[in-house]
């Protein structure tokens, strides 16, 4: 089978925290990596409140997946580990705000902790 890899980067999102790439790509998808809230320029948003979390880790994966040509609309899955299942509904809340009327298949993990004390985790798949 042929090796179609890519390694996604883009100046738009936070530098990988560790050994990993912010995406790969493998045909038409693109395999973006978990997104916390830091900005793109390094800085933590591990402080602020969790709707502002959430919404600085969708834009961190929407900002990987426009480098390489895709939008809102071309994001296929979500999975947000979120730290305390008391956040759900404030989740949701953010969530269809931010996606309107594009409704990506969707999981939401509660998961005890988070690195750096972070409440959101984003990861995702997308075609473009």
């Amino acid at each position: 089978m042929k090796d179609c890899k890519n390694i996604i980067s883009t100046t738009n999102a936070p530098k990988p925290f560790g050994h990993y790439s912010q995406a790969t790509t493998h045909n038409d998808l693109v395999f973006i990596s978990g997104q916390l809230a830091a900005n793109s320029d390094g800085s933590h948003g591990f402080e602020n409140s969790f709707s502002s979390q959430v919404k600085q880790c969708l834009e961190n994966v929407i900002e990987i997946i426009k480098e390489v040509g895709g939008s809102k609309e071309s994001v296929l899955k979500i999975t947000a580990y979120v730290v305390g299942v008391e956040h759900w509904e404030e989740f949701n809340n953010v969530y269809a705000e931010f996606f309107g009327s594009v409704y990506p298949a969707r999981a939401l993990v509660p998961v005890p902790a988070l690195h750096n004390n972070y409440l959101i985790e984003i990861d995702a798949v997308a075609s473009v």
